[in-house]
């Protein structure tokens, strides 16, 4: 069990934990969730060793390994592959022994102890690891040297997932991933046999890998049964019943004191007064539950919006040298209230694409085609290395903005998020997330009527993520994102495209839909790797590959048809809100008494009309019901497919 227990630590002025208290069974997989800032890193640091505690202790198994994602990418020239393997030091410890052992019985341990720890099938794990990563087999015997940080990263995770140690420790792992690999870490996850504690904003990742999350809040450590969106519904009941109990308190306090004021000087209460504020001074006061304030996020829809299409891609080749094209055959059309997620894994070509759409890339061959009066707006994780170190929110915002007062500019970095002491602080001193928000205000400036997002949310926390879901969906332009975030993705677009095998096509799937095919094209790439039965494995899998493809079809034609049941079942709930409010609009209205002295005629009218609201919103409910699960099987028969 990993335990900690009574953990007081601080870092320089700041407290992060004050008898922090929370026992992790062995086996468990638990997500270690709090705001940017609180302490979780510092806490997988005490775990691990690195940090030591001003009180209170964290004790693991004696013998449990404890182990995690390398702070430092590996980025010499050994192979991925022997990179990875190199990860597991008993093996590589046995291996060397094993070849200067002369011991017959030293020799004995050893080969019994490779066996158990399955030694020889190391290589084949280790590459299994990698490829689902991201990396193919040509890849993996290249030197880590050839590769970029964001990928060597992919390989330290490689490696300690490779180690299995007893207890893993992950910091943000999906940071450097592709929606590919995302999905593909969550099933690895999902079967891994030990302890793991993941710190992640990553909602689905939570939700499907994790039985507990830690939540870590004002210096303490709660414990909360089940996934992320369970642990919040939970969050949100007790936030709620411990306001409720402080008003009670404070009630009660106020009462007391008000006893205590009247009656202290008067002999015959002078005892019950005494009494009451020993009582009092033993209350141990409520905390009220007040939340950090997570600062919105504001993309201006534009004035005027343009006629579709905004863009038109015929005939195109995209990439960076002639003759050796990215992506082929490109006929695409971006419309005014387009919301387009891009599948396909990293190196693909889906920020090529992004760059031939924004125009900072032209087409090899083909047309692009775009209206005279589009403005769009670029967001892309390598611009935060773009901003200027030695200036400040202010001086970026201020070079969009010349000719407004300083108050306008400082309103307009207030309304990302950026307090007077962020907007004066070199951007070289600002965090990625405060870094994000900044590139955020300055992409959708000028209202663009297109913006595009390539992974926004690396830096951002749960809370966060939220607050640019918000902002998105009230944009009224057209949005095209790439993303690993799933969660991200399902709230914001409607359409998703296919960047695969050098062309874009529609994908007429949903992301569920995406996630099984992601997992069962791994499965058929083992299969093809080890044909059973004397079957060529692409032969034997022809006939299901065939069987899905139509049953895909089957799936998105009565998609199509479930579209309006979807908007009839929206309006009848808009129908019932609307009842609602008017229902409510007379309660405040009959909860006038004046009214029923002064015009008891209109106050029989207004009762007359809220019984005849009640009875319509009856009806209107019992539609929306029967509408809504109408829309529920029909969904359920297309899942069924």
């Amino acid at each position: 069990m990993l335990h900690i227990n009574g953990l007081t630590f601080r870092m320089g002025e700041r407290l992060l934990f004050d008898e922090a208290t929370v026992a992790i069974p062995p086996g468990h997989k638990v997500g270690l969730v709090g705001r940017n800032g609180s302490g979780k890193t510092t806490l997988f640091r005490m775990i691990q060793g690195e940090l030591a505690s001003d009180d209170g202790s964290v004790s693991a198994p004696r013998n449990a390994s404890i182990g995690g994602v390398a702070q430092e990418a590996p980025g010499d020239d050994t192979s991925l592959l022997d990179t990875v393997l190199a990860a597991d030091k008993e093996r590589i410890n046995l291996l060397a022994e094993a070849e200067v052992a002369t011991d017959p019985e030293r020799i004995s341990d050893i080969q019994l102890r490779l066996v158990d720890i399955n030694a020889h099938g190391a290589p084949s794990r280790a590459a299994t690891i990698l490829h689902g990563l991201g990396f193919d087999h040509a890849a993996q015997l290249r030197a880590c040297s050839e590769f970029s940080g964001g990928w060597r990263m992919r390989v330290a995770l490689a490696a300690a997932l490779f180690a299995e140690p007893d207890i893993l420790l992950l910091d943000e792992p999906t940071n450097y991933l592709d929606l590919e690999g995302t999905i593909w870490l969550e099933s690895y996850l999902q079967r891994y046999p030990y302890t793991v504690v993941i710190i992640s904003h990553d909602r689905e990742l939570l939700n499907k890998c994790v039985t507990e999350i830690v939540h870590l809040d004002d210096t303490k450590l709660t414990l909360y049964q089940g996934g992320y969106d369970q642990f919040e519904r939970t969050l949100r009941e007790r936030q709620a019943l411990q306001l409720k109990l402080k008003k009670k308190q404070d009630d009660v306090r106020r009462h007391m004191e008000s006893f205590i004021n009247r009656f202290r000087a008067q002999a015959n209460k002078a005892r019950q007064a005494q009494s009451r504020l020993k009582a009092l001074a033993r209350m141990k006061p409520i905390a009220a539950q007040i939340e950090g304030r997570v600062a919105s996020f504001n993309f201006p829809t534009p004035e005027r919006l343009l006629a579709s299409p905004l863009i038109r891609v015929e005939h195109a080749q995209a990439g960076y040298e002639v003759g050796k094209p990215v992506l082929s055959d490109l006929n695409l059309r971006v419309d005014h209230d387009d919301r387009i997620g891009l599948l396909g894994a990293n190196g693909n070509g889906k920020s090529t694409l992004a760059k031939l759409l924004m125009g900072k890339l032209k087409p090899l061959v083909g047309d692009v085609y775009k209206s005279k009066k589009l403005i769009s707006g670029y967001f892309a994780q390598h611009q935060l290395d773009e901003l200027q170190a030695n200036q400040t929110p202010y001086d970026h915002l201020r070079a969009f903005m010349p000719d407004a007062s300083e108050a306008s500019v400082r309103a307009r970095l207030g309304s990302y998020g950026f307090g007077i002491n962020l907007q004066n602080s070199f951007a070289e001193n600002l965090s990625g997330g405060e870094k994000a928000r900044l590139l955020f205000a300055i992409t959708g400036f000028f209202s663009p009527h297109l913006m595009i997002f390539d992974e926004p949310t690396n830096h951002l926390d749960v809370d966060s993520r939220e607050a640019l879901i918000h902002a998105l969906n009230d944009y009224g332009g057209a949005l095209i994102l790439i993303s690993h975030d799933q969660h991200l993705l399902e709230a914001c677009v409607d359409r998703l495209w296919l960047v695969d095998k050098g062309s874009v096509k529609p994908f007429d799937g949903d992301l569920e839909e995406y996630r099984s095919l992601i997992i069962s094209e791994s499965s058929v790439k083992k299969k093809r790797a080890r044909p059973e039965d004397g079957q060529e494995g692409d032969a034997a899998l022809q006939p299901k590959v065939k069987d899905k493809a139509e049953r895909r079809k089957e799936r998105a034609r009565l998609r199509e048809q479930l579209a309006p049941l979807k908007n009839k079942v929206a309006r009848a709930e808009n129908d019932v809100a609307k009842i609602t409010g008017e229902i409510e609009a007379l309660d405040i209205k009959l909860g006038d008494s004046s009214l029923y002295t002064n015009d008891p005629k209109k106050a029989e009218d207004l009762s007359k009309s809220r019984g005849l609201l009640v009875k319509s919103k009856e009806q209107k409910e019992e539609d929306w019901l029967a509408l809504s699960q109408t829309y529920e099987e029909a969904r359920e028969k297309v899942a069924q497919i």
